[in-house]
């Protein structure tokens, strides 16, 4: 039996990704890859990918990516969806069998548009019907789970390691602008499907690398606005407070960062720009429930663009690289290095500082 510090310990989890600013695809070959030298980050508990812009077919609709524990409870939960959607498409997502990957639930794709007679009915706006819906779901109907929602991109996530993931989910034949990745190594929570990063809603995708020890507080007061956290994984509340932060509240992607990974008040008080200090003063003191405590680094998706970002003392390894157009984000070089053996401008961000990349307007995304 090997004894305390003969065996590496990593930091808990792998988390990557990679934007072109031009808008150009990549296959998700590359990011399965790019996970392969953090292998030891994982313990086979949790693997998954977001990406975006695979969907240019259906890019109007949102995409519906489903787990079912059995054929009946489909056939329930699309007569459900029948009640708030027009669906225009619907298939199972397409796997390969792998002896890595077992247990796998019935795994389904739908391509939907809101009703818009319930739309008027109920007077909310298309995100906000979605969201509702996606919650209502994942809440109320025993073994259907929606694990992606968004329009033109789409989550992947099993129970094993992520490079067995992108096989499983045949990652190669897809091609997206921007790719996200998550190795878990789950620490005081259970490793299933649902479990696995990333957690997403809408467009909004979330992988985090740490531990929330503000999660109760963080999730009592998310759940005061319709969100459910029932997923057994503090990582999902992240996911709700960027879309309350950033949707809802209309923040931008600087202000929410400064709420989640908001400066010490030392911090503020001594920062020379007033007008700084009003503003991080104004958020947080409207939002003390929402700053996240604990070690993290978290990578955010969502159309056009990526957003990572450590906590406020940097008690999670992140590193950024580019090449060309290409901006690669990782928890170790070695796997920037694997996408790009040749990127350039190698940094590590600040505790606290987001690193925002988005796509140039006019790349027709």
């Amino acid at each position: 039996m090997k004894r305390e510090g003969e065996v590496r310990i990593p930091s808990g989890c792998a988390i990557a990704a990679v934007i072109s600013r031009d808008g150009k695809k990549m296959s998700g070959e590359m990011i399965t890859n790019a996970m392969k030298p953090m292998h030891d980050r994982s313990n086979g508990l949790g693997g998954g990918f977001a990406a975006y812009g695979i969907y240019p077919a259906y890019k109007d609709f949102y995409a519906l990516h489903m787990f079912f524990d059995c054929r009946n409870t489909r056939k329930e939960c699309e007569a459900f969806l029948k009640e708030y959607f027009e669906i225009v498409h619907s298939e199972l997502i397409p796997t390969r069998k792998i002896p890595e990957i077992t247990n796998e639930p019935i795994i389904w794709r739908y391509f939907v548009a809101p009703l818009k007679s319930m739309l008027t009915n109920l007077q909310q706006d298309e995100k906000e019907y979605v969201a509702r819906i996606t919650m209502k779901i994942n809440t109320e109907m025993k073994g259907a789970y929606v694990f992606s929602s968004g329009k033109n991109m789409g989550t992947f996530k099993a129970v094993g390691f992520p490079e067995d993931v992108g096989r499983f989910y045949k990652l190669e034949e897809y091609e997206g602008y921007s790719w996200t990745a998550h190795g878990r190594y789950p620490t005081n929570t259970p490793g299933w499907w649902g479990g696995a990063h990333p957690f997403t809603l809408l467009d909004y995708s979330i992988v985090h690398n740490g531990e929330i020890s503000s999660y109760d507080a963080n999730r009592r007061f998310i759940e005061m606005f319709g969100y459910k956290c029932n997923l057994q994984t503090d990582t999902e509340v992240i996911t709700y407070i960027m879309d309350y932060l950033l949707r809802v509240q209309g923040l931008s992607l600087t202000e929410a960062a400064n709420v989640v990974a908001a400066p010490f008040w030392s911090t503020i008080e001594h920062d020379p720009d007033e007008r700084k200090r009003e503003k991080l003063t104004f958020l947080r003191t409207v939002f003390p429930s929402l700053l996240v405590t604990g070690p993290f680094s978290i990578i955010l998706g969502y159309t056009g663009g990526l957003m990572a970002l450590n906590d406020r003392l940097k008690l999670r390894s992140m590193v950024v690289g580019e090449k060309d157009d290409r901006v690669y984000i990782a928890s170790e070089e070695a796997a920037i290095r694997v996408m790009e053996p040749n990127a350039e401008n190698i940094w590590s961000p600040a505790g606290g500082e987001p690193v925002i990349v988005n796509v140039k307007e006019g790349a027709g995304i």
